[in-house]
């Protein structure tokens, strides 16, 4: 008989909910989160090897669904805003009430946003990166502290990027002004210390983490302004260029795309959706901002689109087009090719003659 089963994946508990192929519920309740526990559920509910599972997305999905993977089910990783969103009873919310959604869902098969599971070495370098923000986070965090501590008390700050170093640290401990500060202010060193040395640690680890995808990372790093860290973000965001059928979807997952609104004979855009992953956009914007220097292949790209709407406008512009290409020389396997884009080779200098100017005093 073929059943479908709907998992609600909690800490502690994980409540079910399975029905036959005729939407008749066969059992409901709740197990332990645990291996036992879930193994323990498919025994009793007679599962066998194939059958279909949704969850809900969330911290405990991609465990739970690969040890359904490992079981022989075939489990499916749904959107929670899309669960919510089709939910019969949306003020009346519960575990088990969102199990049934899902396997209901499951059976009529009206889920649309599917979560990718990513293989354990995407997953992995997943978890590295994500770690290693964090502890960047930590260090500004440590550093924005200590300049706030010297503005309360009316002192001169550190000149910008002084204090993402070791020795910026040691000139500011040994100032002279500093007086009641200094201990509080070691406190941040220390704390800006250990987490400096974490983030060289998982800089280590990420090199490990990242030799499975060492042809990639290598290809992707020819684009001009393309670093380490954005490619190895930008793998574990994509994780198989296959998934994606041209690049404007993957501009779309990552968010890059602007916002539209086309209804009743309007139509207008706004801002970008920011609907992927929010670290891989940081990350490209973060390239974008080398397309500012004239020798930059996407610099002509970039003044156009700073010319009509401001830097911050063409910095995402340029993104979007980063990802496009970065996923574009992945699919083919070739590396960065300027004689593909729309630019030429041409150095010169633009002269601009003004009318006006500001009087000058006399």
């Amino acid at each position: 008989m073929t059943i479908y089963i709907g998992l609600d994946v909690h800490s502690k508990w994980t409540y079910y909910a399975a029905q036959s192929s005729s939407g008749a519920l066969i059992g409901s309740g709740r197990v332990p989160t645990s291996r036992q526990g879930l193994l323990g559920l498919l025994e009793s509910l007679a599962a066998e090897p194939g059958t279909a599972a949704a969850l809900e997305s969330g911290t405990q999905a991609f465990w739970a669904s690969r040890l359904l993977v490992e079981a022989g089910m075939e489990p499916l990783v749904v959107s929670a805003r899309e669960v919510r969103a089709k939910a019969r009873r949306r003020a009346q919310k519960s575990d088990s009430r969102d199990a049934f959604e899902l396997c209901d869902g499951l059976r009529r098969g009206i889920w649309c946003s599917i979560v990718h599971v990513p293989c354990a070495r995407v997953q992995r370098l997943r978890r590295v990166l994500s770690r290693r923000r964090f502890f960047v986070r930590e260090c500004v965090r440590n550093a924005n502290a200590a300049r706030y501590l010297l503005r309360g008390a009316g002192l001169r700050g550190e000149p910008a990027g002084a204090l993402s170093g070791r020795p910026g640290w040691r000139r500011l401990l040994c100032r002279q002004d500093i007086g009641p500060l200094r201990e509080h202010l070691l406190l941040h060193a220390r704390a800006w210390l250990l987490s400096r040395r974490n983030v060289e640690r998982l800089e280590a680890e990420l090199s490990a983490a990242l030799e499975p995808f060492a042809r990639e990372a290598e290809l992707l790093q020819t684009v001009p302004g393309v670093g380490p860290i954005t490619a190895a973000s930008f793998i574990a965001a994509i994780a198989r260029p296959d998934r994606f059928a041209d690049a404007g979807r993957v501009a779309s997952y990552l968010g890059l795309v602007p916002s539209s609104y086309d209804s009743g004979g309007r139509r207008r855009h706004g801002h970008i959706t920011r609907s992927g992953p929010a670290a891989v956009r940081a990350v490209l914007c973060e390239a974008a901002h080398q397309a500012a220097r004239a020798a930059h292949p996407l610099n002509p790209y970039w003044r156009r689109i700073c010319s009509r709407g401001g830097y911050r406008k063409a910095v995402v512009a340029v993104a979007q087009r980063l990802a496009r290409i970065l996923w574009a020389l992945w699919r083919r396997g070739e590396p960065f090719d300027v004689g593909r884009l729309n630019v030429e080779l041409h150095p010169h200098a633009v002269r601009r003659t003004y009318i006006y100017r500001l009087k000058r005093p006399a």
